[in-house]
């Protein structure tokens, strides 16, 4: 046993993998510490560089931890019994003053790291954190207001003021006059409220883009809801631009269509389940890629999955609704709510990418503004599951066309190379059975999520509906990302007049056509929307089908300028004073 000849090389194992993951956790917070600055002083640039530099973060420190353990224990390092010492000794050390979740998962990733995947053996990592003794980490810190009647403008003053923004408010009075009459009116039964009124908001701000949201909720005897303070940095100052307080309006916020949140905490496990009593229809699991902490996101994604597993026989992995990929296989269970994708092995005409394109595709949405139109997708490399949890015809179909993504061997499913994101109804299966109001307003939003992506500089490619969906909520979101580019990339181009009949008749365009030429009045045809709803999107989104829109919107991501996407609707805005438009 390694033990007995170096008594020491457990723990030395388990102190550089302490010391890796408060390394990365120190980092993490650092950048994160960061945000403040970026919102108060506009720096918009700022933030968006900060976001991708937490996202390197999780891997860089991985990476270097192993190359630690390396270096300090050679060949002994990829031995069992070492790690099943050291995986005791590690917890040990964290039990006290870390985030025991997060800790674990940093634990795993490294293991994984270090030894392949036939060499994978559950006992040395952490699975189920349940049976293991843990200390009670502390409370989320809050800021609390109580009024024995009802919220007055003072109590939002006092409350607000205590976050000690640098940058002034403008028209602070006004708006938070505003925000009590909105809460009052919300808390209020008839004309008696039950019992004094107690807000209470997390004294760390969350930050996003180009808004900071203070998150909490309100208290009336039995009754609490949730409470979202959207804050905007205008070229005039700060302002309060909405206020939330339903579950869907919180959830929506906090959609897997957004970018993670910038927010403060020592304790990531109990901020996540104090956000969780606020959404309880939301998965743990979104919460903590929400905060940032995505590789423990996709951890709780596996503990969710193994419980799903027990009930292989009854739910069974298969095909998803919709058309078929020509890139990906898509499988889901019917009875969870995520999508599984593979990469196929080869690719049919007219598709002309590869493989690698693929994945920088993937990966390029990973890291960019989704705006609340990109649906979030988790990498998962060799992932393991019982072949009795696929359909024959789906395995036949892994089999046949994915090899190179997974394996299946003596009835294990191995699947090297996955993407993991949640469950929409394709547009196209969403419009069959919708019924005329939900149809047009899905049409709407559908332009409306074009328009968003375009701002963001995001241009989808491939235009047909069944690579949009639609949300639980309602929202149209784009999720097939194969032919996805930078809108800057592109040459919008209107259609050339035919010359003569000859050309009109002609099976191939007459004229030149650049890699990188799009012709939008191209769109009409290749959306293949029935008739009626392509008036109805003509009608509200006709300058999609010209040019002039998609240059502009070039023009404006040239120059640097930044839009501004909001998580909520014009209806959960605060009006200005005297009549001010609420811009920023």
């Amino acid at each position: 046993m390694t033990s007995a000849k170096n008594p020491n090389a457990d723990d030395r194992l388990a102190g550089i993998l302490v010391n890796g993951f408060d390394a990365y956790f120190e980092a993490f917070s650092a950048i994160t510490h960061r945000a403040c600055h970026r919102f108060e002083s506009r720096d918009w640039a700022g933030m968006r560089k900060d976001t991708v530099e937490r996202l390197d973060l999780y891997p860089l420190k991985v990476a270097q931890t192993v190359a630690a353990i390396d270096d300090n224990l050679g060949e002994r390092a990829h031995r069992h019994s070492l790690w099943e010492a050291a995986k005791q000794l590690y917890y040990l050390k964290c039990s006290h003053q870390r985030d025991t979740e997060l800790a674990a998962t940093f634990f795993n990733s490294v293991n994984r790291r270090l030894f392949s995947a036939a060499e994978f053996e559950s006992d040395l990592t952490f699975i189920d954190l349940g049976s293991l003794p843990r200390e009670l980490a502390p409370e989320p810190e809050r800021f609390t207001a109580e009024e024995s009647k009802q919220v007055s403008e003072d109590t939002i003053r006092t409350i607000i003021g205590q976050y000690g923004f640098k940058t002034p408010f403008v028209d602070f009075d006004y708006a938070a006059a505003q925000c009590a009459d909105r809460i009052n009116a919300i808390v209020r039964r008839g004309d008696n409220v039950p019992g004094p009124i107690r807000l209470e908001l997390l004294k760390s701000p969350f930050f996003r883009g180009m808004s900071a949201y203070l998150v909490g909720r309100m208290k009336c005897g039995t009754e609490s809801s949730p409470l979202v303070l959207a804050l905007n940095n205008s070229s005039r100052g700060l302002y309060i631009d909405a206020l939330l307080s339903r579950d869907e309006e919180v959830r929506i916020m906090f959609s897997f269509t957004r970018a993670y949140f910038h927010v403060q905490t020592k304790a990531p496990s109990t901020l996540a389940r104090y956000l969780k009593q606020l959404m309880p229809s939301k998965r743990l699991a979104e919460i903590y890629i929400g905060l940032g902490f995505h590789k423990h996101g996709k951890t709780e994604l596996y503990r969710d999955l193994l419980k799903h597993q027990e009930v292989c026989g009854e739910d069974r992995f298969d095909f998803s609704p919709g058309q078929h990929g020509m890139v990906m296989i898509t499988f889901n269970m019917p009875g969870d709510d995520l999508i599984y994708k593979l990469i196929r092995d080869r690719f049919d005409s007219p598709k002309k990418t590869t493989t690698q394109q693929v994945m920088q595709k993937y990966d390029y949405v990973f890291k960019h503004d989704r705006a609340g139109r990109l649906v979030d997708v988790q990498t998962f490399e060799n992932l393991q599951l019982d072949e009795c949890c696929f359909t024959s015809r789906l395995l036949q179909e892994i089999r046949n066309e994915a090899s190179h993504a997974a394996s299946i061997v003596n009835g294990r499913v191995t699947l090297h190379h996955s993407y993991v994101q949640r469950r929409v109804t394709p547009l196209d299966i969403y419009l069959q059975v919708a019924g005329p109001a939900d149809s047009a307003a899905a049409i709407i939003d559908f332009g409306q999520a074009i328009k968003d992506l375009a701002h963001i500089n995001v241009f989808p490619g491939d235009m047909l509906i069944k690579n949009f969906g639609v949300t639980n909520l309602g929202r149209v979101v784009f999720y097939d990302y194969d032919e996805l580019c930078p809108l800057t990339d592109c040459v919008f181009r209107k259609l050339p007049q035919s010359r003569n009949y000859e050309d009109e008749m002609s099976a191939e365009p007459w004229y030149t056509v650049g890699d990188h030429d799009v012709f939008p009045e191209e769109f009409a045809f290749f959306m293949g929307l029935p008739p009626e709803l392509g008036q109805r999107f003509k009608a509200h989104h006709g300058d999609l089908l010209e040019p002039d829109f998609w240059k502009k919107a070039q023009h404006h991501i040239r120059a640097g300028t930044w839009f501004h996407i909001r998580p909520y609707g014009r209806h959960l805005r605060l009006p200005r004073k005297n009549g001010t438009k609420n811009t920023g």
